[in-house]
């Protein structure tokens, strides 16, 4: 339960489908309920594809480019901390960034599931960095960190589904001034989870 509590908190905060959802209302305006519910359930299914692909082939990746995994933790965590700041600022409301030319071009697409939606904005590079980051304290626990991992993905996939099924009906609900506060929120604890992989990865280098 600890090691699914741990991965799950930290998972959520980084994936943040409530800061998705504004990018998620604008990219499918126009649809119908079915066709959102369509893209919200394949955009989840392709977060867990990659995250999970991600952690498992992680220590491969790393070993083929010669990268250490405390190098993956700071960059990880300064990529996290960038996006936080993004949430922390004025127009906190919007959610997560996106380029404009990201926008206009995925307006147009009939299929917003994977890009941009499901990457980068979702399973981007912190939440990349976040899961092979936490190949070795996963591999500590055995068979039960690994389960409890695949668990925290899938529970993470499906709030992300919901939430951006129902992102309508949420975002009149909560509206500017909620919005703001929740993505401020959310990019006060990102922070905080960016500063700890960059303490994570710097600590072990330095004594070393």
């Amino acid at each position: 339960m600890e090691v699914f509590l741990t991965i799950f908190s930290a998972l959520f905060s980084i994936v943040n489908p409530l800061g998705a959802m504004p990018v998620f209302i604008i990219l499918t305006e126009g649809s119908t309920l079915a066709q959102r519910r369509k893209q919200a359930i394949k955009i989840s299914l392709f977060v867990i594809a990659i995250l999970l692909i991600f952690f498992f082939s992680g220590t491969i990746i790393l070993n083929f480019f010669g990268i250490e995994l405390e190098h993956i933790r700071i960059a990880g965590g300064l990529m996290i901390c960038i996006s936080a700041m993004s949430l922390l600022g004025k127009e906190a409301y919007k959610g997560k960034p996106i380029a404009k030319e990201v926008q206009e071009e995925s307006i147009i697409k009939d299929d917003i599931s994977f890009a941009p939606m499901a990457m980068p904005l979702l399973s981007g590079p912190g939440a990349i960095a976040l899961m092979i980051g936490k190949y070795a304290f996963v591999n500590e626990n055995g068979f039960i960190g690994y389960f409890s991992l695949v668990m925290a993905v899938f529970l993470v996939a499906a709030l992300t589904c919901v939430i951006l099924i129902f992102s309508n009906r949420l975002n009149k609900f909560l509206g500017k001034a909620g919005m703001s506060a929740l993505s401020r929120m959310m990019g006060f604890i990102v922070l905080s989870i960016g500063i700890s992989m960059i303490l994570n990865g710097l600590i072990p280098l330095l004594k070393s």
